[in-house]
């Protein structure tokens, strides 16, 4: 969280609300920090001189990146691409599962599952059929 915290304000000063949601623009919308980890993050930041306050209005505290919090993402920027490159991967997720064809074949899908298991004749039998038509789903999901 502090390499990417300090990676968007290294684009420029920005209060507790901007960076919750370039973050969240960063997992295209899958993950949306709470204000319980960003400004405990952005107190202990400026308790590493990593960032300063750069302005304060209408009780909004602006910080910036630091000298020293720029020096410490030069030296971490392997870890941040990798970050960077988990959260890319979530937006691409993300984005693929927002697709209408998808979010509707997926709702068919929980809907019919979940009207067979409500049925009365449930067996082992028909339950292990229908884990069998669920793998045989994911072994094709691989293959595409």
């Amino acid at each position: 969280m502090r390499l990417v915290v300090l990676h968007l304000l290294a684009s420029g000063p920005q209060h507790g609300y901007e960076l919750i949601k370039g973050l969240q623009h960063l997992a295209g919308g899958d993950y949306t920090p709470s204000p319980g980890v960003i400004y405990p993050t952005l107190s202990l930041l400026e308790e590493m001189d990593l960032i300063a306050l750069a302005s304060e209005e209408g009780g909004k505290k602006r910080f910036g990146i630091t000298a020293d919090g720029q020096a410490l993402l030069d030296k971490q920027a392997e870890e941040l691409a990798r970050i960077l490159a988990r959260l890319s991967a979530t937006a691409r997720i993300a984005q693929g599962r927002r697709h209408p064809a998808l979010e509707r074949a997926l709702d068919n899908f929980k809907t019919a599952l979940h009207l067979r298991l409500a049925q009365d004749d449930l067996s082992d039998e028909t339950l292990l059929a229908l884990a069998a038509v669920l793998d045989k789903a994911a072994q094709d999901l691989e293959r595409c």
